[in-house]
């Protein structure tokens, strides 16, 4: 894995080591204080360039288009709120996916069975466990977002995501979000409503490089990625771990996300 991860920077493979608890604590800290934390490079640029060799053909081969008309909630509809309410416009996300099972041996799915990888994700969420998914379609996915396509504004379903940037796109493809827009007990309808009506005033926006891993609390905190511009796709994967083993998605999980279930 030595390889692979730059363990000088981020000892992953040494975690009784003081410089694994320095790193711990330092993304618990940015995760408190930010909703998320970066490690730059620390996928090293020749493995970068070898991930990319695996699965470009493939994303231009076999990738499911996934294109979508969606709210910022992903549902239809949001009880107490009108049909027309602001906080519930519609926009479009178009990206094209490929899945684990699409993968083989690839690179980062061995940094995804990679176990101190899914342990020290889990020393920085505060978990005890974090599980590889069972899930063959679902466990690692690859998205490409190509010349105008998005990902817009959206909340998270799950706690937390863990994505590695592989290939950043020539213009645009710039991360944004709103930390905390809503919280638990206060879905903050007005807050969403001025943010989707153009309200730029609490938007942070991150540049990231390829090689970049960030793991971001995203379930109350709105965020997007803006368009793409240029020939060069906005390639990231996205590892999914949960505190159960053995988890699975729904077939109507699977066809909605990849156009097949198996």
């Amino acid at each position: 894995m030595q390889n692979i991860v730059d363990l000088e920077a981020y000892p992953l493979d040494r975690p009784k080591s003081d410089e694994w608890q320095s790193l711990v604590r330092r993304c618990r800290e940015k995760l408190a204080d930010n909703g998320l934390f970066n490690l730059p490079g620390f996928l090293r640029p020749d493995a970068v360039q070898a991930a990319l060799a695996e699965l470009k053909p493939v994303l231009a081969a076999d990738a499911f288009t996934h294109a979508r008309h969606h709210n910022i909630y992903f549902k239809k509809d949001i009880p107490g709120l009108d049909a027309d309410h602001p906080a519930l416009e519609t926009f479009e996300t178009i990206n094209h996916t490929i899945c684990a099972d699409q993968m083989g041996g690839a690179l980062i799915i061995r940094l995804y069975e990679w176990g101190p990888f899914a342990r020290f994700l889990a020393a920085v969420m505060d978990k005890p466990l974090l599980y590889p998914m069972a899930d063959p379609l679902a466990r690692v996915n690859v998205m490409a977002y190509r010349d105008g396509e998005a990902l817009n504004w959206h909340f998270d379903r799950s706690e937390f995501t863990t994505t590695l940037l592989l290939q950043a796109p020539e213009t645009g493809g710039d991360f944004e979000y709103v930390q905390d827009l809503r919280s638990d007990d206060d879905p903050n309808y007005d807050g969403v409503a001025n943010l989707l009506s153009g309200d730029d005033s609490d938007i942070t926006q991150m540049v990231l490089q390829a090689g970049t891993l960030n793991v971001f609390r995203g379930k109350n905190t709105a965020h997007r990625v803006t368009p793409v511009g240029g020939e060069n796709e906005r390639i990231i994967s996205v590892f999914s771990y949960f505190e159960q083993p053995d988890m699975v998605f729904s077939e109507t999980d699977r066809i909605g996300f990849y156009g097949r279930a198996q």
